[in-house]
């Protein structure tokens, strides 16, 4: 990803929201915001964000049902998606691979791995 690219971060807690949207424009990106997994869905299709970070647990869908829908959604298809959670057990980070996330991300986010590319 280049400076400015699209981010959208889809996160309920606002507390994680704002410490990942303000780690995101330190680094030079463009964060949009969901709090929601339908809400994400209407966001990715509408902007076609560079990189997704979805959390797992959100009120409505899932993270891994609204990967489902992305993946199904020929604009919002090839879009990378990283689970973004406080799971961080061993074999999570397999399991959401397995999902069909791209990367995976464990809370709370470190500054360094946020900025490598996924």
């Amino acid at each position: 990803m280049s400076d400015g690219d699209l981010v959208l971060i889809v996160e309920d807690n606002e507390k994680n929201m704002k410490l990942v949207r303000d780690i995101l424009q330190a680094i030079g990106y463009s964060p949009l915001e969901a709090s929601s997994g339908e809400a994400a869905l209407a966001v990715a299709a509408e902007t076609a964000p560079a990189l997704v970070l979805m959390d797992i647990h959100l009120p409505d869908l899932d993270g891994a049902e609204a990967l489902r829908r992305l993946r199904s959604d020929k604009r919002t298809a090839a879009i990378p998606v990283l689970a973004l959670t406080a799971q961080a057990m061993q074999g999570d980070r397999e399991r959401f691979l397995a999902a069909g996330f791209d990367g995976y991300l464990s809370k709370p986010v470190d500054v360094d791995e946020l900025s490598m590319p996924p």
